[in-house]
């Protein structure tokens, strides 16, 4: 599977929402219910190494 990367507008609008949610759509519409739930577990924890990469940038910064 070929993952594009969405190009998010700098204020991140209603249009940019839209955009994830057909790209997501387009990405897990032929996959199983069981595809489809790992895909989705992986993808949180994605976020939650994200989120805590930043907090821990923003914890870094703030002592600076």
């Amino acid at each position: 599977m070929i993952v594009e990367k969405t190009i998010l507008s700098p204020d991140f609008t209603i249009d940019d929402i839209h955009k994830i949610r057909e790209q997501n759509y387009e990405r897990t519409k032929d996959m199983a219910v069981v595809e489809k739930g790992a895909y989705n577990n992986n993808s949180g924890k994605e976020a939650e190494k994200e989120i805590e990469r930043r907090r821990a940038l923003k914890r870094k910064n703030a002592r600076l």
